[in-house]
């Protein structure tokens, strides 16, 4: 079971310098074209395990800058510089010869038996000036949430957005001939390391989904019939049925505020989607059309819900009134629309596109406007956003007797189009929030 261990962090007073005024400017609307040069040299350390891990942290965060291809990490076989101290300021002219924008440096300090402190300073090379400094101190085992962390402070001061190295993503983990297939609920770091099973190995569950905790995950499962939508504590392991229906419930989703969740349930042939009442159960039915009313998602002040339906003959998504009063077509472009997803930033809706026998992830306006397809595939399916709402990740399968099925993601401009790695076959992925 994944160990959430508390970090505290804190700006260091003096260090502190306010990013609007620097020289860098790092535009986030264009992908990987032109990324900003970054040097990362390795913490500093007084002590062999210091040392240690000032290495292993800068080199997750050149791994994390590197990877949202906003920033092209600088090797550090060519820096000129060793950094010796970070209380002082570096040879600015050292780092502009290798033509760095921005320099971190950082350091790895003892502190007490059991804890370090980590330091970092964030620097704008040409204007020669100091952009952040930032302390953290945990435990030497949490040294790679404290990199991810450290990442995301660092994402932030240079782009002016939210960062999202911080965070978890749940997955089906599958094993097994397509005929013999077993599916897993399994969780891992955002960058694929520290991968973890939730469940036991003969359990089948699909569409798993966070609370905006990041601690709880909903799910549903096949262990029974018909199939139900089970409830999971991360932490303890302790899962609970979220209620007994006469029929299937499925593609569950969380409120915004965790106090709610929706869903789809199937009722005397028809299916439709209700809103449940996580803290006294009480369900409200939100559809009430003939057709099947699937995949609802909340938008991020839990105000409008969007959701397919086939009502219009085929799948198309709509968007309601959390109250599902409204309920209004926004797809209608060729081919049929399905899992729609509200980003967290509430400006796009992301989907999938089935046209021609080929699959499309893509975006569109929560009115249905600027829609735009990121990718496409033989098949490619479950969108899910990033916490900072810049970053999708989605299902790929191969075509062919040896297809296989894996995570990949792609940012909102359609560049870096990447695969995420998993220890086998994986399907369904689930971005977290960022972690408390």
């Amino acid at each position: 079971m994944f160990r959430i261990l508390t970090l505290i962090a804190a700006l260091v007073g003096l260090l502190f310098t306010q990013p609007a005024i620097a020289q860098i400017e790092v535009d986030i609307t264009e992908g990987n074209i032109d990324p900003v040069p970054i040097a990362v040299p390795d913490f500093i350390g007084t002590e062999a395990n210091t040392q240690r891990l000032g290495a292993q942290i800068a080199s997750v965060i050149r791994s994390d800058l590197e990877g949202s291809a906003l920033f092209r990490a600088l090797d550090p076989a060519s820096f000129l510089e060793t950094q010796t101290d970070i209380d002082y300021e570096p040879t600015f002219a050292d780092w502009r010869v290798i033509r760095a924008d921005a320099l971190v440096s950082g350091r790895v300090v003892a502190d007490g038996a059991d804890r370090v402190r980590v330091e970092f300073r964030l620097w704008d090379v040409f204007a020669g000036r100091q952009l952040q400094g930032i302390r953290f101190s945990t435990t030497p085992d949490n040294w790679r949430r404290t990199a991810h962390k450290a990442s995301d402070a660092i994402y932030k001061a240079l782009t002016g957005e939210e960062g999202y190295f911080d965070s978890r993503i749940v997955f089906v983990d599958q094993r097994g001939s397509k005929t013999e297939r077993i599916k897993r609920l399994a969780i891992m770091d955002q960058d694929g390391f520290n991968p973890q099973y939730l469940l036991g190995g003969s359990d089948l569950v699909v569409s798993p989904q966070f609370d905006p905790s990041s601690q709880t995950i909903a799910f549903m499962s096949y262990e029974t019939l018909p199939p139900q939508v089970y409830i999971l504590d991360i932490a303890t392991g302790r899962r609970e049925l979220l209620g007994s229906f006469p029929g299937m419930t499925f593609a569950p989703r969380f409120k915004p505020d965790g106090q709610g969740m929706i869903m789809s349930m199937e009722q005397r042939g028809n299916v439709d989607i209700y809103a449940m009442d996580l803290r006294t159960r009480s369900t409200q039915r939100l559809t009430t059309d003939a057709g099947i009313d699937v995949s609802a998602s909340y938008s991020p002040d839990g105000r409008r819900i969007v959701f397919q339906s086939d009502r219009g003959g085929t799948p198309q998504i709509y968007t309601m009134n959390a109250d599902g009063s409204n309920p209004k077509r926004i797809s209608f472009g060729d081919g049929r629309y399905n899992q729609p997803v509200w980003s967290p930033r509430g400006d796009k809706i992301a989907f999938v596109r089935q046209n021609r026998g080929r699959f499309a992830i893509g975006v569109m306006d929560p009115d249905g406007s600027g829609e735009r397809i990121l990718t496409d595939g033989y098949l490619v399916d479950m969108p899910s956003w990033s916490p900072n709402g810049r970053v999708i990740i989605f299902t790929r399968e191969s075509r062919g007797r040896d297809s296989r099925a894996e995570l990949w993601s792609i940012d909102l401009t359609g560049r870096n189009l990447k695969r995420v790695d998993t220890p086998g076959q994986a399907t369904d992925p689930a971005w977290s929030p960022i972690l408390d």
